[in-house]
Order: structure tokens, then C-alpha cells, then sequence
């Protein structure tokens, strides 16, 4: 099979499921540590290698929250967001919606309208000085009960604090003995707020898990998704409804939702006709990047450089980018990918 590493590392992309602290460097991650000396977070970027190795789920979340406590000062939030968009650039992502979730940085005695001012300072220079484009989801911490959703909620819904950038309402954190149904009322607030609704479901649930955030939230993607393929009329339905799966291979696999890549089920969805999308949730903690994840799907799916070219445009449709916007990068990756071709 032809090396499609190349191609993808240049592919014009866009990235839909990817986490705002999951994605801070080993580089930015010491840079914190060393900032805040009582963690127990290393402060020797390649001691973090063993750190990001997770025994299960439940260890994620808890290696994840002590990474989320490394970001106390505004300072550090516009730090670590920057960064973000330069390694993004690197990578040739054009489009990103960063989740975010403010309450975890709020309730560290973060002022919320600094929080929110150092997000948008950083979207905007980045911007201007990479040309990737950042839109925020903000979502709420279940593992933190309907205390984080209504402070969530409120801070999506505000007038007058709300980020510019803010396009999406989104729930994270643990699936098990964290039911989707109960955080209705804020989804309903959100969505009432001119919010797309983006849960995450059935990633370490089964597939009524899925059948609740979009009954119940009102779903217009599904974070992760895996378990979907256990139910053929759901996978009918996500098909039916062009409801996409943002699906991240290695993340399963790091965190056990999945035993092996090669049993990952994402040639189930794809062959469902499901609209699927390629992303790396939380990369530097997985090992991975966009473009990694780009060539694992490639491999899976048996796909050649236009069928990379299809998946990349795949979360360009799914994306909340206005039409001009999705119209260009569109525009952008078919004249990357005839270009290549041709040589």
C-alpha cells in the first residue's frame, strides 16, 4: 500500500473532537507543572510518556484532571490555547472546535470573564498569525454532577460574557453512573441559546447511551459513538439523520473502550452509511496527532489518497463553519489533492 503519510501531513483538515487541556504538549504540560510545583504532574517532558499510560478509563479521567489543575491564572489558559493552535498548524488543520470546559478552571478561582478574555485573546492571535481557525465547544464535566451543568450552562448562555467564538454545548467526563438524560434541561437552554448540541455518548456505554443524547440532548453529532455498532437501527438512524460519529481510534484504545485497533468498528459505521469523522480527542496524552490518526483510519478503512481526501471533507460537512467557510476549505482539499495526484 502506498505511504500515505506524506500526502496527509499536508492535507488541508478539520478537527471536531478535540479537548482544550487533552491537547497541551509534554513541552507545555512541564512548562505548567513547573509553574505550579505542588503538583504531582511531571515536570520532565519525557517523564510523561509513563504518566500517559492509562490502566483504564477511570485512571484517564484522573491523569487527565491533574493535568486540568495545572491551568490556574488566566495567564496559563492563553498559554496553553495558543500553543494549542500553533501545534494545530503545524498539522495543516485550517478548522478546529476546541472543547473546553470552563467550569474546571471557574471553580479553581479563575474570574470568568478573564477566562473567557484570555480564550478569545489567544483565538484571535492565533488566527492572525497561523491562519487556523478556533470555535469553542463548552462542556460540561458530568463527573462534577448538575452543579458544573448549571454553571456551564450559564456561562454558554450569558449575554455579555458568552465568547464570540462559542458555536457548540457539549458533556464529557465518565459515561458510567453519569446518565445523558438528566442534563436535558441545560442541552434545552443551550440549544435555546443558538448552541449545537455535541455530546459525547456510548463510548464506554452501549448504544441507549447514544439513543438518550439524541432523544434527550437533542444531538446533532456524538462524541466517540463506539458502541452505536451494536444496534443497527441506530446505525440507521445516525445514517438517516447525517447525525456523525466523531470518532478517535487511538483514544479508544488508550483508554480500553476498544481492545484493538484492529477490532475498532469504524468500518462498521462507515459501511452503515454514518457520516464519520477523524480526530484525536486528547493527542499528546494518547501518543498521537491528527495526521496519526489520519493514516490509522486509512489503513483500517483500505482507503488511497482520495478516500483520505473524502474523510477530511467528511468533518468539514459535519463542522458548525458557515457554508463560505466549509465551501473553501472544501475547495481547498480537492485542489490539494488533484495537485498531488498529478505530479
Amino acid at each position: 500500500m502506498t505511504d500515505l503519510h506524506p500526502f496527509i501531513a499536508g492535507l488541508p483538515k478539520a478537527e471536531l473532537h478535540v479537548h482544550h487541556v487533552g491537547s497541551a504538549s509534554p513541552r507545555i504540560v512541564a512548562e505548567l507543572a513547573a509553574r505550579h510545583p505542588d503538583s504531582k504532574v511531571p515536570t520532565d517532558p519525557e517523564a510523561l510518556t509513563d504518566y500517559f499510560t492509562f490502566t483504564d478509563f477511570a485512571h484517564f479521567i484522573d491523569v487527565y484532571l491533574s493535568v486540568v489543575d495545572l491551568v490556574r491564572t488566566p495567564e496559563d489558559v492563553r498559554l496553553l490555547t495558543f500553543e494549542v493552535a500553533r501545534d494545530m498548524a503545524r498539522q495543516n488543520i485550517r478548522y478546529a472546535e476546541l472543547t473546553i470546559t470552563p467550569y474546571s478552571s471557574t471553580r479553581r478561582g479563575i474570574d470568568e470573564r478573564a477566562f473567557m478574555a484570555a480564550i478569545e485573546d489567544a483565538r484571535k492571535a492565533a488566527e492572525a498569525e497561523f491562519g487556523t481557525v478556533l470555535r469553542w465547544c463548552f462542556d460540561i464535566p458530568g463527573e462534577a454532577g448538575l452543579a458544573s451543568a448549571e454553571e456551564t450552562a450559564r456561562l454558554a448562555t450569558t449575554d455579555g460574557l458568552r465568547p464570540e467564538g462559542l458555536v457548540s454545548f457539549g458533556l464529557g467526563g465518565p459515561e458510567i453512573g453519569v446518565p445523558r438524560p438528566q442534563f436535558k434541561p441545560y442541552f434545552d437552554r443551550a440549544r435555546a441559546a443558538g448552541l449545537h448540541s455535541v455530546p459525547h455518548a456510548g463510548e464506554t456505554t452501549g448504544p441507549q447511551t447514544v439513543w438518550d443524547a439524541i432523544n434527550d440532548l437533542g444531538a446533532e453529532r456524538i462524541g466517540h459513538g463506539t458502541s452505536s455498532v451494536q444496534d443497527p437501527a441506530l446505525l440507521a438512524h445516525l445514517a438517516e439523520h447525517r447525525i456523525a460519529l466523531e470518532v478517535c481510534p487511538t483514544s479508544n484504545i488508550a483508554t480500553r473502550a476498544v481492545a484493538t485497533l484492529d477490532e475498532h468498528p469504524i468500518r462498521q459505521m462507515v459501511d452503515a452509511g454514518v457520516l464519520v469523522t477523524v480526530n484525536s480527542d486528547d493527542p499528546p496524552m494518547f501518543g498521537t496527532d491528527l495526521n496519526s490518526e489520519y493514516a490509522v483510519a486509512a489503513r483500517l478503512l483500505g482507503l488511497d489518497e482520495r478516500g483520505v481526501a473524502a474523510l477530511a471533507k467528511n468533518a468539514v460537512e459535519a463542522s458548525f463553519l458557515d457554508p463560505a467557510g466549509k465551501a473553501r476549505i472544501a475547495a481547498e482539499i480537492d485542489t490539494y489533492t488533484d495537485t498531488w495526484l498529478a505530479r
